[in-house]
């Protein structure tokens, strides 16, 4: 069969998310790359689907758009539906469900999603609907290894928000230094409590950048 023309391109990112204490931390890098190409140095990775619940996408940027888009609406609905409000467990059991019955044509995309329910959750989805409950943290993207050794090193149960925060932006900076396809002006940081969720300045995210270049 002829090659049509059309070629697979390399994505990556480096997403990051860790409970810490009663709060969900989520980071990511902001690089978008196609190919050897970095098309794009400030692209959002970070996405509220609730006011607790918030989730990371590593892969095609379409496709994870487009799933976010159905997280979106069927949180909504459910939440108009029942009265109540949606858990982690419920919206991440749709996607899955979404991610499964697609998984012959599947969508090009991995998620990070964590929220609060009666305390912290945090869940790794894979391209084909696998759930993976994580009890400490989760990674994704081709900065996987070397932003899972930092975690592996430096997590604690029983840390504090600032704490986390700053270990997600260690752990964040290691992907931008020794992946590739990582990178960006910054990084990209949400917080999801019982408050609800925030997405840090520049200024905060500044304080807890390493000073001396990318070293983790």
């Amino acid at each position: 069969m002829e090659n049509s023309g059309i070629k697979d391109f390399k994505t990556g990112t480096t997403t990051v998310g860790l409970i810490a204490g009663e709060s969900i931390v989520l980071a990511a890098d902001m690089r978008a790359s196609f190919g050897h190409i970095a098309y794009d140095e400030e692209s959002k990775k970070l996405y509220k689907i609730t006011d607790r619940i918030g989730v990371t996408n590593a892969g095609s940027v379409g496709d994870s758009l487009a799933v976010i888009r159905f997280l979106r609406s069927q949180a909504r609905l459910y939440e108009i539906e029942r009265d109540t409000k949606i858990t982690p467990k419920a919206i991440v059991t749709y996607l899955s469900n979404v991610l499964n019955a697609h998984r012959y044509y599947p969508y090009s995309a991995q998620f990070v999603l964590g929220g609060i329910n009666k305390g912290p959750e945090i869940f790794e989805l894979t391209p084909y609907g696998g759930i993976l409950k994580r009890d400490k943290f989760a990674v994704s993207g081709s900065g996987t290894e070397p932003a899972m050794t930092t975690l592996d090193q430096n997590y604690r149960k029983q840390m504090s928000e600032e704490e986390g925060i700053a270990l997600a932006i260690k752990a964040v900076n290691a992907g931008r230094l020794r992946d590739i396809y990582s990178g960006g002006v910054s990084v990209a940081v949400m917080v999801i409590n019982n408050k609800g969720i925030r997405e840090l300045s520049d200024a905060e995210v500044q304080k807890h950048m390493p000073k001396k270049g990318l070293k983790p």
